[in-house]
């Protein structure tokens, strides 16, 4: 069984550095837990395939506040973990002030393309990609011609995510209307069910029957009261079919679990660089299993995938976020 070793709190922290130094990985959860059923449990599978299949074990936090990012970069660096993967686009500011103390350690950002460091893998991911596929999912779904779309923290990366999707929407249906609302502007805004369960209910009254969640743990609670209220959801990151059997449509899948399986099973001759997983690198994509296969038409499932292939080929362009801050598809 593979050793987890667990550091809470400021006194498990300190204690790393008791130990002899280790070869092993080390994995930072961003805020919401490794068990919000959507990013970082994504993360976490990853890590949980790479032990299973080797043998090996890897170190792991689960973050409590903002103040641990740097401390456990740099606990981890010196007790000799290596690499040291980190999840989420807040980790950016840590590991430029962390990696240059540590040239001899490789670390992974996932979510993070921008750092100038000869000893970070960076990792994107084409979000719009695969949003773009479930958008036209959504649209085909609905019988109100009304979506919504429910992020988590206010930021340009999910800003990201609801363009795809609502390009996708209107590329079925011009006519569509897409209903969008993000959580918060802290990283509170990744762990709120409550206040996803509340947009989700101000969504249906204003007409829709399929919400998509890009929101981390918050998104259970909109998959859960859109089940409840007898609409169909879309999950994130994750396949999270399985918490509503034929109540979720479908996930857009964003494979952080391949990315964190890949570093550790490089380990320290991880090759660094920037790294981008979109359609063709097989990084996103929508999840079909038994759970929501009676959802999924063989129309919708021929026009997903032939749009698919079209994305790949270059003959469909679906317009980033990134490009000009603004998407006009879509009314954050």
């Amino acid at each position: 069984m593979t050793l987890m070793k667990s550091l809470m709190g400021a006194a498990a922290t300190l204690a790393l550095t008791a130990g002899a130094a280790l070869a092993e990985p080390a994995l930072i959860f961003d805020l919401g837990g490794k068990f919000d059923k959507s990013f970082n449990e994504a993360a976490f599978g990853g890590a949980q395939r790479w032990a299973e299949e080797t043998g090996g074990t890897f170190r792991e936090i689960e973050l409590q506040s903002e103040a641990q990012r740097e401390q456990a970069l740099r606990r981890f660096a010196e007790v000799g973990a290596n690499p040291v993967i980190t999840m989420g686009f807040a980790m950016a500011d840590p590991l430029s002030a962390v990696a240059a103390d540590y040239p001899d350690t490789k670390f992974v950002a996932v979510d993070v393309t921008w750092l100038d460091a000869p000893n970070i893998r960076q990792i994107g991911f084409a979000e719009h990609e695969g949003s773009y596929l479930v958008g036209m999912m959504a649209a085909m779904a609905s019988k109100s011609n009304t979506v919504g779309f429910v992020g988590g923290m206010d930021i340009p990366l999910i800003r990201h995510f609801g363009c795809g999707y609502a390009q996708g929407v209107m590329a079925v249906n011009p006519d569509a209307t897409v209903i969008a609302n993000m959580t918060g502007t802290t990283p509170a805004a990744w762990n709120d069910p409550v206040k996803g369960s509340e947009l989700t209910k101000a969504q249906i009254s204003q007409g829709a029957d399929v919400i998509y969640a890009a929101a981390g743990g918050t998104g259970v609670g909109v998959l859960q009261t859109a089940a409840d209220e007898g609409i169909l959801s879309i999950g994130v990151d994750s396949n999270q079919n399985h918490l509503h059997p034929g109540k979720v449509l479908t996930s857009m899948l964003k494979r952080v679990d391949v990315a964190v399986y890949d570093a550790m099973k490089a380990g320290a001759d991880l090759e660094t660089g920037v790294f981008n997983m979109g359609l063709a690198e097989e990084g996103v994509g929508y999840a079909l299993d038994d759970n929501n296969a009676p959802l999924v038409s063989a129309e919708m499932k021929a026009a997903v995938d032939a749009a698919r292939q079209k994305i790949i080929d270059g003959e469909l362009n679906v317009v980033s976020y990134y490009d000009n801050d603004t998407c006009p598809a879509i009314k954050f």
